[in-house]
């Protein structure tokens, strides 16, 4: 069939990329006898037929010529074809919607979700044929494809129950138990015999036990109400049944790790790519590291945290158990586990971060990188693992080298660092040796100058050797191996007065070479020293002419925050107003407070058209998250400089804000606080977000650290108004 494939008008259809006249030659590349050939086809294929999982018009067209491969057992990789056209089908499958209307990539109706659907439910039995294959990894690559094409249900399962007796591979024996809670979930005629399956393997005393693991998470999965509380007992006990014993080396640790604590010897790390930017390198090679899976009861465990949802103490029991288990990947791959409770969830998870601190281990730096790196991420939370972390870091510098931070060994380096990083975000000053170190020696400084700014304490040790890095950087690069934008924002964090001379002279080279990204942070760094900064008065003035409308808001919020005469910078933040409604210009009218009451007709201007504009998105069915944005920026400056009288227009433009973009709601609330006992009729929304189990910005998320100043923000708020605790 693959001859007939000029017969299709390639031409007239699209992929991600553009006219998909170049399908053909990578279908041909599929079935090339060359690996590299066939390697480069269904990488192109995937990149822009199937564009990040997306279905077009071609990838529709294709699948005559993909199933005439797959059928044929002369074609190589057979495993891939049919994994590639599951791939298509399942996303056919979860996007496909009768009430929806898709669009192609030149803005036409498109029915390619729909119609792929239909050509996989007619050739579901050709999926059968795949999975009874003498291939393993094609019967592998097809099994899901059983659940998810065939739609005869006592058929399906019927074959799913065959295919698990007759498999011998566990890897095939978990994913067609996986299979069938697949078809259950979407055939509801399979439901019922599904779950008869599941009892009996779960209860099955000549099952194995990974077998038996299988069936009472993917159980749980379709059908929620069999949780009882001895699921989670009996699951835990299967999986130290099916948990590998650690292996022993000579030196008494386990195999595979580093053994006791003790000079590292692991091999040093080559030279990096000169090419290629520290941080742009370490960015890869942590997505590569996030991708790997090193037990096999992995991906189970993460479908049983899944179907555990918000069963917090259950989820804890269950990483507890994978936390302490004797084997290191099954300990290793639930660091990230309890990274998604912890960081999707409120609650007391000082348990799990106890149980982080005890991934901790000297001799295991590739599992102690990991651990700090989430500890880093938590914020006030990882304050358990203070101690824990201090320990870690002062071990590496007393038994491997003082400038641990500088190892030649990659992955105690990594460790290492993770750790110091981890203790800066606590604000402990015991980070400041390896960060000493960074900024002495030019090794991973773009780790270390983030992590300067949250050790005020040290101003006196770091503010030095920052100027010297900011003087140093090369303004006519346009990505430097520092961020001039990071070093300022470290200075700035600082506090030292003595860093306006050198915020000063790069704000001159950074002009010099038109590199307007880094003008404006090195604005809004000098803006933060207030009065001190008023030797660069004359050098910041000119900066509010700049065409570029973010260099011209931050020089408008450094000229108040430098003279404070607020005639002169309302004027100029006016402007801005009338030419693009900075948000940042909403910002420093905010600052600015009641001296710039001259703006408050253009204000309230600018919020009844943003509610205006709101209104017309909500009915036309268009989004209105950006607009959400600048109406909580323009709420929040309308009270900000109008005070109680602007009350009315205010509250209701907040919370309109924040239901529209939850996002929003940390700037809703911060402006809520100010109000004081006019936000009352606010209460019932503050009330409800703290009532909800989610961390705040939900589904989008904004880390844990913000969640808690949300938290607290809304207390403080909830208080005034209800009149118990504190007034602030």
């Amino acid at each position: 069939m693959i001859n007939d494939i000029e017969s299709v008008a390639w031409a007239s259809m699209g992929h991600a990329y553009g006219p998909a006249d170049d399908v053909p030659q990578w279908l041909r590349g599929m079935t090339s006898p060359d690996s590299e050939v066939r390697d480069k086809a269904f990488s192109s294929f995937y990149s822009a037929a199937h564009h990040q999982g997306d279905v077009y018009s071609c990838t529709v067209a294709s699948l005559p010529f993909l199933f005439a491969m797959a059928d044929d057992p002369s074609t190589p990789d057979r495993a891939r074809v049919v994994a590639l056209l599951v791939s298509i089908g399942r996303e056919a499958a979860e996007r496909r919607d009768p009430g929806v209307i898709c669009f192609d990539i030149n803005g036409e109706e498109s029915t390619a979700h729909e119609d792929t659907a239909a050509i996989m439910r007619e050739r579901g039995e050709a999926f059968v044929v795949y999975a009874c294959d003498a291939d393993a990894r094609l019967r592998g690559a097809a099994i899901p494809g059983l659940g998810l094409f065939l739609d005869d249900a006592e058929r399906a399962v019927a074959v799913l129950q065959e295919r698990l007796e007759a498999e011998g591979g566990i890897t095939e024996r978990l994913l067609v138990v996986r299979t069938m809670a697949d078809l259950a979930l979407r055939l509801p005629a399979a439901r019922e015999p599904a779950r008869a399956w599941f009892d009996a393997l779960a209860d099955g005393v000549e099952v194995d036990a990974d077998i038996r693991l299988a069936a009472i998470v993917q159980r749980a999965r379709c059908v929620p109400e069999s949780l009882d509380d001895t699921t989670l007992p009996t699951a835990i006990e299967l999986l130290r049944q099916i948990t590998p014993a650690p292996r022993h080396d000579n030196s008494g640790g386990e195999a595979g790790s580093r053994g006791p604590s003790g000079p590292c010897t692991c091999t040093a790390e080559p030279d990096p790519d000169s090419g290629v930017p520290a941080h742009v390198a370490a960015a890869f090679a942590d997505l590569e590291r996030r991708g790997r899976l090193h037990a096999p009861t992995t991906s189970l465990l993460e479908t049983f945290h899944e179907a555990l949802d918000a069963r917090l103490d259950d989820r804890t029991a269950l990483l507890t158990a994978q936390l302490r288990s004797p084997d290191a990947a099954t300990r290793y791959d639930a660091i990230d586990m309890a990274r998604d409770v912890i960081t999707t969830w409120r609650g007391d998870h000082t348990h799990l971060v106890n149980l982080l601190a005890e991934c901790l281990l000297p001799h295991d730096s590739y599992t102690s990188a990991a651990a700090a790196e989430i500890l880093g991420s938590l914020g006030p939370l990882a304050e358990p693992a203070r101690e824990a972390l201090a320990v870690y870091v002062t071990t590496h510098r007393t038994t491997h080298r003082p400038d641990a931070w500088a190892s030649p060994h990659a992955e105690l380096r990594r460790a290492h660092q993770q750790a110091v990083l981890a203790l800066a975000e606590l604000g402990d000053g015991r980070a400041l040796p390896g960060l000493l170190t960074a900024l002495d020696r030019g090794v991973d400084v773009w780790r270390a100058v983030n992590a300067a700014s949250r050790l005020p304490q040290a101003a006196a040790e770091l503010t030095p050797r920052l100027i010297r890095l900011l003087a140093r950087i090369d303004h006519s690069r346009e990505w430097p191996d520092v961020s001039p934008a990071a070093l300022a924002s470290a200075l700035a964090a600082l506090g030292d007065p003595a860093a306006v001379p050198a915020l000063t002279d790069a704000l001159q080279a950074s002009a010099q070479h038109k590199q307007w990204r880094t003008v404006a942070p090195l604005l809004k760094a000098i803006a933060s020293f207030g009065t001190l900064a008023a030797p660069a008065l004359d050098l910041v003035r000119p900066f509010a002419d700049i065409v570029d409308v973010e260099v011209r808001t931050a020089a408008a919020g450094a000229i108040w925050n430098i003279e404070r005469r607020p005639e002169t910078a309302v004027a100029l933040l006016t402007d801005l107003l009338d030419h693009g409604r900075s948000i940042d210009a909403l910002n420093v009218l905010s600052q600015i407070g009641p001296p710039a009451r001259a703006v408050l007709p253009r204000l309230r201007q600018m919020l009844n058209e943003q509610v205006e504009q709101n209104m017309q998105n909500e009915q036309n069915g268009s989004a209105v998250l950006n607009d959400s944005w600048t109406l909580v920026r323009v709420a929040s400056a309308l009270w900000d400089v109008g005070g109680i009288g602007e009350a009315p227009l205010v509250v209701p433009a907040l919370l309109d804000a924040w239901n529209n973009n939850d996002s929003t709601a940390r700037h809703a609330v911060a402006c809520l606080n100010r109000m004081g006992k006019a936000a009352r009729p606010a209460l019932a929304h503050v009330q409800a977000a703290l009532a909800q189990p989610h961390r705040g910005g939900h589904p989008w998320g904004w880390g844990v650290a913000c969640d808690l100043e949300f938290q607290n923000t809304c207390r403080s708020v909830q208080a005034r108004l209800e009149g118990t605790g504190t007034i602030f």
